[in-house]
């Protein structure tokens, strides 16, 4: 009698399904993530990632999205084409989503391999010691009214006509500020730059991002087309992914973090300029008087900018926009930000926390 071998498809299913189920398990345990991932191999993954991309001048992480949509366009065309035409089968059918299968649990291993387990992590609560809690109305107030003189104090700094460096100075910049950072923070270690240009800005201005992470080439894109005073503080906050905050509220204050580490004025202000909106928005859901008379205690060069902002976000308000943030909403609630979007508003709760221990914002 001859043996049954298992085919070769079922084997591999197996594997990876196996290998998914044990780095779930593995990503329940927070404190194993942290010391053995986010702090033990996943750096060195970074590190190699940025090796091979960052010496290149555009986003190679750009054009491998490209060049996936493209694939993925091709391959629907020709199903439809084999659909229309009645030469499907079910054995084709099957085979069709055998190999979707084996893909998806792949994507899957590599992004959580190569960066994902992040999202797992015990992250800047532990290395800081915060616990990042419910606050009070009153907090709000004493918050956005040491940011409003933050955001005033670092904005006169600069002058009547702030002269913004280019976006490659900008990058160069946001590094040392890590580096700064370091001295400090020295959980913010972060070496070998791999920051570019986002190849798809003028659609970033529609889809509403100012910048994202590529976990599958290690690169940091930032939108920059948007007005120069919102890129620096961007910057930060994506380079902060690279180091390994998957959440974005503690990629939001790990920027701040870095950007007050900085020499550069130009990143305070870029920093306080986006906390303060992200805090007196909030005070205004609470208190909407108080919300009010912060604005007008605003400089007037600091108003300038904001009319400056809104203006660029109402001149490419759309309706594709509020689906893009749906979807990516989504995406947040299933990797651990059960907020969704509204994470990213989370930094208040982390400001308040860090003033509390710190005595300093």
């Amino acid at each position: 009698m001859k043996n049954k071998r298992t085919p070769p498809f079922l084997r591999v299913f197996i594997i990876l399904v196996a290998a998914a189920l044990l780095l779930r398990l593995f990503s329940s345990f927070g404190g194993s993530v942290e010391k053995y991932y986010s702090t033990g191999i996943y750096p060195g993954i970074a590190t190699i990632l940025r090796v091979i991309t960052g010496w290149v001048p555009f986003s190679i992480g750009d054009i491998l999205y490209a060049a996936v949509a493209i694939w993925l366009l091709v391959r629907l065309f020709k199903i439809i084409r084999v659909l229309f035409r009645r030469k499907a089968s079910w054995k084709g059918f099957w085979y069709i989503i055998r190999r979707t299968f084996i893909k998806i649990l792949a994507i899957y291993l590599i992004f959580n391999i190569l960066w994902g387990l992040n999202y797992d992590r015990y992250g800047i609560s532990y290395q800081l010691k915060l616990q990042a809690g419910r606050y009070s109305t009153n907090d709000l107030r004493q918050l956005t009214a040491m940011l409003v003189d933050r955001v005033n104090a670092s904005r006169r700094s600069l002058g009547d006509s702030a002269v913004y460096p280019s976006y490659n100075d900008v990058f160069n910049r946001a590094t040392i500020a890590y580096n700064n950072a370091e001295g400090t923070f020295p959980f913010l270690h972060y070496k070998v730059k791999s920051i570019k240009k986002s190849l798809y800005s003028p659609f970033d201005n529609y889809f509403g991002f100012l910048g994202y992470y590529n976990p599958f080439t290690g690169e940091a894109q930032v939108n920059t087309d948007v007005p120069p005073f919102v890129i620096p503080y961007t910057t930060c906050h994506e380079i902060a992914h690279q180091a390994g905050y998957g959440s974005e509220s503690e990629a939001n204050f790990v920027g701040y973090l870095s950007a007050l580490s900085s020499n550069d004025n130009i990143f305070h202000y870029s920093a306080y300029f986006d906390l303060f909106s992200y805090a007196n928005n909030e005070l205004f859901v609470r208190d909407s008087v108080a919300a009010r008379n912060n604005y007008h205690l605003l400089d007037t060069l600091v108003k300038k900018d904001y009319h400056t902002y809104r203006n660029f976000l109402l001149a490419h308000k759309n309706p594709v926009e509020p689906v893009i943030r749906l979807f990516y909403g989504e995406y947040l609630k299933a990797n651990n930000q059960p907020k969704g979007i509204e994470t990213y508003d989370d930094v208040v709760a982390w400001l308040i926390a860090y003033h509390k221990k710190y005595g300093k914002i």
